[in-house]
């Protein structure tokens, strides 16, 4: 059976209703540099992991329990991720 290689991109960001105080810091210290049309920062993380696998869906299945098991934490975080396929290998 041949197995796929993904690479998965995976945005981690805080939800809207929780407050960033890192983001307000970067804020203001971006206005008191000049850049005065700033209005919010928002601070999220940025994740990549390579994974090898039989299908695109499961490879979708274990980057969303990665996520929800230990990468992003569901109660005050959102997550996103993008899905590349880069190698195929045949296996025996």
């Amino acid at each position: 059976m041949s197995q796929q290689t993904y690479k998965a991109q995976i945005y981690v960001t805080l939800r809207p209703s929780v407050l960033d105080p890192e983001g307000t810091a970067v804020a203001s210290g971006l206005q008191q540099q000049g850049y005065t049309e700033v209005q919010e920062v928002r601070i999220g993380k940025y994740i990549e992991v390579t994974l090898t696998t039989a299908t695109e869906e499961s490879a979708r299945k274990q980057v969303n329990q990665m996520c929800d098991q230990l990468l992003a934490n569901p109660v005050i975080e959102n997550y996103s991720f993008e899905l590349e396929q880069l190698a195929t290998t045949v296996g025996g």
